[in-house]
């Protein structure tokens, strides 16, 4: 009795697991069974419930498990390329959001597989603190420190090629949206600027649109050439360069963000970029790190690590093919996700990674450049153990996977005679056919 009241829901789902995973030889992974565990403590069940949901859980996950033996490299490739076949080519709205393009389809599961370091169109994510999400004025204030401002975004540009002039007039309307100041403007074009060669003076008047004049300073003398003749300077050159700097200087945001845009889902605002930096927009005051993603997988490798990476490869693929209609089994994608990252980093399907780096010579050859992979080989006295399956269909024999993996020894019992092996009945005789008769 005593035992019973220490012995709570929990223990008492973890001891009838046990015991009926035991009795029908099936052994749960451990987060299944914790998964398992907290769900039916939940939802309280108890006694012959308890039991009939445990025995189906155990009953579906022995027939879900793979068999010795089988080639599930095959399967995953055949589960995945199939209905790869079947995906769109274009690109399309993101998901009802304005002005903003994302590769999805196969383009997509190709930059994926091929493990591309940056996303031909790079995206992000991101999610505010909880106390913040349903205030869209405060969501603004951080996009607003998310995306990139520059000079000609809040100011005109202009030359005065008479007085080899840069001027630089700030917008107080464009400020003002980009939550910008005059101050903020100088002070990027003071840090940006090299002083050396470009001088930077406030013209006269006042308010916040009082304009900004680079001067270019005083050209240093004439550079002789080879033959002693005076090579002539190109002031308006130094005039158009100056103005191409001052148009690439950044005033606020993060680096590699072109534009932020918000969007209401459900109870909260959500901010979707083009250009992605993780690392930058996890700084920023009010993100919520947790929940903030990217769509380029090197970028959370880097932050977050290679499991991190692999489980951005598994969304990534799941939902690049779930957009596209199709269902593939996620443990096709686990497996390429694991064969991606099973070394610490992340390296391609192909042959400038995992294709390309197998120990059998002619499983190499059989990928691509054949007749490269053969030479090197020969040259270095490379040995082929034929364990796999390409190379053993290669030369032609078994592979060892399926029934080919075991083999069958006959060993005689002592003192046992044989049974005698059954001997067909020879076939009849053909019958001879009658000779044509005679006209």
């Amino acid at each position: 009795m005593a035992e019973e009241k220490r012995t709570g829901p929990r223990e008492v789902v973890e001891r009838r697991l046990a015991e009926i995973s035991r009795a029908a030889k099936v052994r749960i992974p451990p987060m299944l069974r914790g998964e398992l565990v907290q769900k039916l403590v939940r939802l309280k069940v108890t006694g012959a419930e308890l039991d009939r949901a445990l025995r189906a859980v155990i009953e579906r996950y022995g027939r879900a498990t793979v068999d010795a033996h089988e080639s599930v490299g095959i399967v995953a490739a055949q589960s995945i390329g199939e209905p790869g076949t079947q995906m769109t080519l274009r690109t399309f709205h993101y998901a009802g959001v304005a002005e903003m393009n994302v590769t999805l389809g196969l383009p997509r599961l190709i930059e994926l597989v091929d493990a591309r370091r940056v996303p031909s169109t790079p995206m992000m994510t991101i999610f505010v603190e909880k106390k913040l999400r349903a205030d869209r004025e405060e969501v603004q204030k951080i996009a607003l420190q998310v995306e990139v401002t520059t000079i000609p975004d809040v100011a005109s540009i202009g030359t005065v090629v008479e007085e080899l002039t840069v001027l630089v007039t700030p917008q107080p309307a464009l400020m003002q949206a980009r939550g910008v100041k005059r101050a903020d403007v100088e002070r990027a074009l003071l840090e940006n600027l090299d002083d050396r060669y470009i001088k930077l003076v406030s013209a006269g008047g006042g308010g916040e649109g009082r304009p900004f004049e680079l001067h270019l300073a005083e050209a240093p003398p004439p550079t002789r050439a080879k033959k002693d003749e005076p090579v002539e300077e190109m002031p308006f050159k130094k005039l158009l360069e100056a103005s191409e700097a001052a148009k690439a200087i950044r005033i606020k945001g993060v680096s590699s963000i072109k534009r932020a845009l918000i969007k209401k889902e459900k109870d909260e605002y959500v901010i979707y970029t083009e250009g992605s930096n993780l690392e930058g927009v996890l700084e920023i005051p009010g993100v919520d790190a947790t929940r903030t993603t990217t769509n380029s997988v090197f970028e959370i490798y880097k932050v977050f690590g290679v499991e991190a990476a692999r489980a951005a490869l598994i969304q990534e693929a799941g939902r690049t093919l779930s957009e596209q209609g199709l269902t593939v089994d996620i443990r096709h994608l686990m497996l390429v996700a694991d064969v991606m990252t099973n070394e610490g980093d992340i390296r391609a399907i192909g042959r400038h990674g995992i294709s390309g780096k197998k120990t059998s010579v002619l499983a190499r050859a059989a990928f691509e450049i054949t007749a490269a992979h053969l030479l090197r080989a020969a040259i270095t006295g490379e040995v082929d153990e034929l364990k796999g399956v390409a190379e053993n269909i290669i030369v032609g024999q078994p592979i060892t996977l399926g029934t080919g993996a075991v083999n069958l020894v006959y060993r005689p019992v002592p003192g046992v005679e044989p049974l005698p092996v059954p001997v067909p009945p020879a076939p009849p005789a053909p019958a001879e056919a009658p000779a044509a008769e005679e006209a």
